[in-house]
């Protein structure tokens, strides 16, 4: 990543975190309702973690000790992983899962040193035998595909930025938002191509934690 957009990510990355964590809310929260068939998988609970998103992110980002880029390119390797795999939708009883294994899959391949898988089951709460079999199905599930370009990585954070600053401008995270805000969120919300230039001419279709 380019070592000029290091300082001012360090700067936004704690509110980065919560329009991910509220995004994700969204989206887990909306997936829950949908009358369709969603195929089970190892990502998904018995039951809802009793931890938040928000908190659970958090801890993620205060343990990891993870480049803050990494939080980006976990996003979108999150988008790949719901585009080649539709039926399983992130919801309250996966995301939690996804999260974890996103990240870690994120830190392996973006960051020169970064700590084992056992280490990271401690941190997202899980088995390490369990955070294995998570990181290959994960892997499996968008095709190896790891390398992100830099016009990817920075469409991707900008619309984190212009989320972030939508909801800084809410009262509160629990201030019902604006209807073109809440629009993101009334559909399967599986992102379009936003590789590339995509997010620049497909912003109005739906998208994963997106619009």
């Amino acid at each position: 990543m380019n070592q000029d957009l290091q300082e001012p990510m360090a700067e936004t990355m704690p509110n980065i975190i919560t329009a991910m964590s509220y995004l994700l809310q969204r989206v887990s929260e909306t997936n829950d309702h949908l009358s369709q068939k969603q195929r089970i998988s190892g990502f998904h609970g018995i039951t809802k973690p009793s931890i938040s998103i928000r908190s659970y992110l958090e801890r993620i980002f205060k343990y990891a000790n993870c480049s803050h880029s990494c939080y980006i390119v976990a996003y979108i390797y999150l988008d790949r992983f719901i585009k080649k795999q539709p039926f399983l939708l992130i919801n309250s009883f996966s995301v939690h899962r996804f999260i974890i294994t996103s990240v870690l899959v994120s830190a392996k391949f973006m960051d020169d040193l970064c700590y084992n898988n056992g280490y990271y089951a401690q941190v997202g709460g899980i088995s390490k035998e369990e955070m294995n079999m998570l990181e290959l199905d994960f892997l499996f599930g968008i095709g190896f595909q790891l390398n992100v370009t830099v016009s990817t990585f920075n469409n991707y954070y900008s619309f984190l930025q212009r989320e972030m600053v939508m909801l800084t401008k809410m009262n509160s995270l629990f201030v019902e938002p604006s209807l073109s805000f809440r629009s993101s969120f009334e559909t399967k919300l599986v992102m379009n191509t936003l590789e590339e230039d995509s997010l620049i001419t497909h912003h109005s279709k739906k998208q994963l934690a997106a619009a």
